[in-house]
Formats: structure tokens, sequence, C-alpha cells
């Protein structure tokens, strides 16, 4: 079946001793997007990526990591994305107000900038949004429209919050989170929004599904993830899996 991670971060240490064996599992997937989080893992992300025939990247700088960026972070972020058609999105940028690891003006300041590269560049972006849904929606309106939309990664807003991101162009990223029990709220997005509008990730090594709680994540437990949303929607897994895949090729611009 053609699971998809969209969203992993597999240049981490935490794969370090055991990453032949991380691998290995990991190329039963269709689809995985390595995620880069700072300017001096933007190389080591793209590295990783090459691993993988089923492998893509994105780029960017996370809102923790924003008040670290050189003078010449977005020229040097520009010139990777062109570098490779590996790339295929901008993130993970956003917003996160819940720890303020780097302050708010200049969170905002780096994901604006970043916002215009992805329409310069004509990327979908990968969106981090915690206890920020007002502000990042305010700064997506206020920049324009997003050109190439993206994804709203490790979603954990209400249903109100999915149908306005979704009317303005991105799918909602629905991980780990999705299958713990006391989730109703993030299981009712699912209901409500559908597949259609719905992408599956890890965030590996974080976020791993219930079935490993506590423990390490990694791409291959997307499967608990796709299972999870396919018994929600009370469909087929095979069926939901392909749609997912789908929905995926759509939003990076690749094809089959």
């Amino acid at each position: 079946m053609p699971f998809v991670d969209a969203h992993a971060h597999l240049h981490m240490r935490h794969f370090e001793n055991d990453w032949d064996e991380v691998a290995e599992r990991s190329k039963n997937l269709k689809f995985i997007l390595n995620v880069s989080t700072s300017e001096s893992d933007l190389e080591p992300a793209l590295e990783m990526a090459k691993w993988f025939d089923n492998a893509y990247v994105a780029l960017g700088i996370h809102p923790h990591d924003s008040k670290d960026v050189s003078s010449a972070y977005l020229k040097k972020l520009a010139q990777k994305c062109k570098s490779t058609d590996k790339v295929v999105a901008i993130g993970e940028i956003g917003l996160d107000l819940f720890r303020n690891i780097s302050p708010p003006d200049v969170q905002k300041k780096v994901f604006v900038e970043q916002l215009m590269l992805a329409n310069e560049l004509e990327l979908p972006v990968i969106l981090h949004i915690r206890d920020a849904y007002n502000e990042v929606y305010d700064i997506i309106k206020s920049v324009g429209p997003i050109k190439k939309g993206g994804i709203v990664h490790a979603f954990s807003g209400d249903t109100i919050w999915a149908k306005r991101f979704v009317k303005e162009g991105f799918s909602i990223g629905i991980g780990g989170p999705v299958t713990y029990p006391k989730n109703e709220m993030l299981r009712q997005v699912v209901k409500i929004i559908g597949v259609k509008n719905i992408v599956t990730e890890t965030d590996s090594p974080y976020l791993p599904p219930q079935q490993f709680r506590g423990k390490r994540n990694e791409p291959s437990y997307v499967v608990y993830v796709t299972m999870t949303i396919a018994e929600i929607l009370g469909e087929n897994l095979e069926d939901i899996a392909e749609e997912i895949y789908h929905n995926t090729l759509e939003i990076f611009g690749l094809r089959t």
C-alpha cells in the first residue's frame, strides 16, 4: 500500500545508533518528506533524503531557530531550494507562542520572509503552529494567497480552524496524536474535513502513535496513523492510503 509520511526529521541524532534498520523499514513507504528546522541543518536534511528514491525535502527555519539565523540565511535557503528537484517545499516555518524560544517579533519576521520566498519559488509551505492559529492565519491573509498552499503540520486546532486553513489552500497534517484515546477533537477534525484534505505524517522522532507512546517515532509507524484515519472514516485502509498518496503528489506537484 502507498503509505505516506509527509513530515519526518531523519537527519536528527535520534537515529544515529540504528540508522540502517530505520532506513530499511522506511523504504516500504511510497513517500517521505524530510524536513529541516534550522539554518545549520539545511544541508544534512538535504543529504539524508538522497539515501532514498522515495524521499523529498522541505527546507526552512523553524520558529524556535529563527533567533539564530544569519543575515544571509534567506539567500542561502533560496540557493539550497534551487539546487535540486528533491526540494519540494519550504518548511517547517511558522509561529510557536507556547514556548517562545525565539522572541515573537523575530519569529514573525522570519516567517513572513519565508512565506514570500515560497511564493517567489512557487513552492508549498509546511506550517508549524502552536498557540498561534490566529496570528498565523492573519499573517497568511496579509501576505496574500500562498500560491502553492501547503500543509498545516501536526494540526492541533478544532474543526473551525481546520476548515479555515483548507479554504486558504492548505491540507491538514494528521499524525500520531490522532491515535491517542482522549484526542476526540482531532478525530472530529478528520471526520469533518474528510480524506481529500488530509495528509499523514509522523514528525519522527517525535509524537509516536499510541502503540509506541514514550518511544522514538519513525516513518514506518505512519501505518498506525493511516489505520486510525480509515477506522474514523469507516473506509477501507487501502482506499484511504491511495487517496492520501494522491493528495500528497498533488500538494508537491509530483507525478506517480
